[in-house]
Parts: structure tokens; C-alpha cells; sequence
């Protein structure tokens, strides 16, 4: 009776194992049904959600990509919406980061005034189209040019100077009766100054081997000068090239000249960079065009007289450009200067290095490894 009792009793909990067996299976499947059915139904969803959106809601119809524009003159911006993008609420249209305009109803056009191109280079058009719960954006860009033609000038040669041959000169500024050159290449770069007269190096810093000396320029007593891709520049103090201070800068370094309380940098292209001195942020930059081109491998620098002049690497020239606009107003051909032929003869490279006697208003320029040093007037 017992062993009967204790059959009974396997038999009844094996029955019981086996419904929770299946009653467990049934519940993850039917949770198993009801995650795919929720992932299912999210796809879906999200499907239908990004069909219901239209692909764009705005065409820009003008101006058109690149388009050559004029210095201070209109340009006209003409949008198009989209077939199915619905009713737009509004669009608002920047010119170089600035607003021009909102508009709120068809025509969807308007004209970018003149005083919104006052400045040279490749300037971003932008417009953004607003519906409910909806943006995009489009931008096209155009370029502004000189609005009219850079006047070409020549030179008198008023005196010589003796000139470091062996100095690869970089930088040049001239201070208080005294010539203050930056030479470059590795294993030789160096900040010196000289006599006017005899060309005698007076004092010299050389800079560590592995760097290539590029542009000085001298801003409250300070003395600054950057190398070529090291990404690296020196503040000296003027009276004893005592360094006081180490600088950085995104891109290359080549020329450098001083505008009040900014210093400008040239960097090969047709940009220039304008820092302020103590942290050497570049706080803006003005892209250099004349009539036709911009004007690229801008090189040394100087400012004369309300202008950037800069030599233009590979060539005699040297761009005469408005420090307001980014125009080229002249240029100064000083291919007499030292011919070609001579240079060959004496292993001397290109024009390069301008330096201004404020107090007399005399011009000196020089080349890498050139012999002389040059005072010129220009003729215009």
C-alpha cells in the first residue's frame, strides 16, 4: 500500500513538472512573439516616419555656385521650394555669417546689399527654410573680386647697401637707424641686426637646428618671429634678442608685419591672418584678390602707409593691398632690380624682405642671399 502511495505520488509530481515545463515555454514564446512584434512595429514606424518627410524644402536657384561678384556691389539670391515640401514658414538668408534678410512669404528672393561685400574672397551665401518641425539649409558660395584693375608700378633706385650674401632672408624690418633681419633654412636660421651702411651684423641669435626661421616684425618693443612648418614662433625682447615668449598657429608660417594692435601673418596662400599678440589668436583674416585672381604665395611683409605690402614668392612683385578690403591696389615690378642671370652667378634666390623707415619714409628691399640691400622709390 505504501509503494503504491509512493507511485502515485512520482507520478502526480512528474505530471506537475511537466505542465510547468510547458506553461514556461509558452510564456517566453509568447515574450518572445511580443518583442519581435514590438521591434517590428518600431521598424515600421520609423519607415513611415522618414517617408512622410520631404527630401529638401528649398532649392537655391541663384546665385550660382562660384559666381564672380564685384567688390560693394548687389548680389541677388532667388529660392525655389520644393514641389511636396508644404507651406514654408519662413527663410532666412545670411551673407558671410550676417543676415540679410527673413522671409516670410513668396517671392522667396531678396538682394544682398553692397555694403555686405566690401571685402574679397570666397563668401558663403546661406539660406534656412523653416515648416513645422522642419529645417534644412542651403548654401552656395560666390567670389568677390577687385573692382577694378591694379595699377602697375616701377622703381627708381636711390642706393645700395652691402648685404649678407649667405643670409636666406626671411624677415627684414628696419628700427631706429638699424636693419632687422630673419633668416631661414634648418641648421642656419637666425635673428640679427645690422649696420645700414657697412651691412656688419651687429648681433645675432641663432635658432635651434631643426627649425626654419620665417617673418619678424616688432610690436611694443617686442620682437616677433614664426618658422615655416614647425608651427612655432619666439617674442624676443627687442634690445637683447633675450626670449620672453613662445607662440602657436595653426598652418605655416612666412611673413609677418604689425597693423596697431594686430600682427599680420602670411602663410604661402592668399590668406592673411591677423593675431592678436599676447595669446597669438588669430581673431580674423582677409583673402587677397585683385581684378581677376587671388593672389596666392603671399611671402614677406610690411605695412606702408595704410597698405600690406607683400612679396609674392617666384616673382619680382610686390602686392600693394588694402588692409580693409583685401584688394590688390597696385603692384611694384622690381624685376630690374637684381636680374635673373645675376642671380645665377652669385647662387642668390628670389625677391624677398621689405622694410620702411617711418621717420623718412625710405623703402628698402633684398632677396635670399642677395649681396645688397636696396633703397627704391616707386615710381607711379
Amino acid at each position: 500500500m505504501e509503494e503504491e502511495t509512493d507511485r502515485m505520488k512520482a507520478e502526480n509530481l512528474k505530471s506537475i513538472i511537466t505542465v510547468i515545463f510547458i506553461v514556461t515555454a509558452l510564456m517566453a514564446g509568447s515574450c518572445s512573439n511580443r518583442a519581435g512584434n514590438a521591434v517590428k512595429t518600431s521598424t515600421e514606424s520609423k519607415g513611415k516616419a522618414s517617408t512622410d518627410l520631404p527630401a529638401s524644402l528649398i532649392m537655391m536657384k541663384a546665385p550660382a555656385e562660384n559666381e564672380e561678384c564685384r567688390l560693394n556691389t548687389e548680389v541677388r539670391i532667388s529660392l525655389e521650394p520644393v514641389a511636396d515640401a508644404g507651406t514654408l514658414d519662413s527663410v532666412r538668408i545670411t551673407f558671410d555669417g550676417k543676415q540679410v534678410a527673413v522671409l516670410l512669404s513668396a517671392p522667396w528672393e531678396c538682394i544682398v546689399p553692397g555694403d555686405f561685400t566690401g571685402m574679397t574672397g570666397r563668401k558663403p551665401v546661406k539660406a534656412v527654410a523653416y515648416t513645422s518641425g522642419t529645417t534644412q539649409s542651403v548654401t552656395r558660395f560666390v567670389i568677390i573680386y577687385s573692382d577694378s584693375a591694379p595699377k602697375r608700378f616701377s622703381y627708381k633706385l636711390v642706393n645700395s647697401y652691402p648685404h649678407d650674401p649667405g643670409a636666406f632672408t626671411q624677415g627684414l624690418f628696419f628700427h631706429d637707424g638699424i636693419i632687422y633681419e630673419g633668416t631661414g633654412q634648418e641648421n642656419g636660421s637666425t635673428l640679427r641686426t645690422a649696420e645700414l651702411e657697412t651691412g656688419r651684423v651687429i648681433r645675432q641669435h641663432t635658432l635651434d637646428p631643426s627649425l626654419f626661421g620665417e617673418g619678424i616684425t616688432l610690436y611694443n618693443d617686442r620682437i616677433f618671429q614664426v618658422t615655416w612648418q614647425n608651427k612655432v614662433g619666439f617674442v624676443y625682447n627687442r634690445s637683447d634678442f633675450r626670449q620672453i615668449n613662445k607662440i602657436y598657429y595653426q598652418g605655416e608660417g612666412w611673413g609677418l608685419t604689425t597693423i596697431g594692435d594686430r600682427i599680420v601673418r602670411s602663410d604661402g596662400t592668399n590668406i592673411l591672418y591677423f593675431h592678436e599678440p599676447e595669446m597669438f589668436d588669430a581673431v580674423s583674416r582677409l583673402e587677397v584678390y585683385d581684378n581677376e585672381k587671388k593672389v596666392d604665395q603671399l611671402n614677406e611683409l610690411e605695412y606702408i602707409n595704410g597698405e600690406i605690402w607683400a612679396n609674392i614668392w617666384m616673382t619680382d612683385l610686390i602686392a600693394r593691398i588694402d588692409p580693409l578690403t583685401g584688394k590688390v591696389n597696385s603692384y611694384v615690378d622690381l624685376s630690374r632690380l637684381f636680374p635673373e642671370a645675376k642671380r645665377r652667378e652669385v647662387n642668390a634666390d628670389v625677391l624677398n624682405g621689405i622694410a620702411w623707415d617711418k621717420l623718412t619714409g625710405r623703402i628698402f628691399v633684398t632677396g635670399k642671399r642677395w649681396p645688397g640691400l636696396y633703397e627704391i622709390e616707386v615710381i607711379e
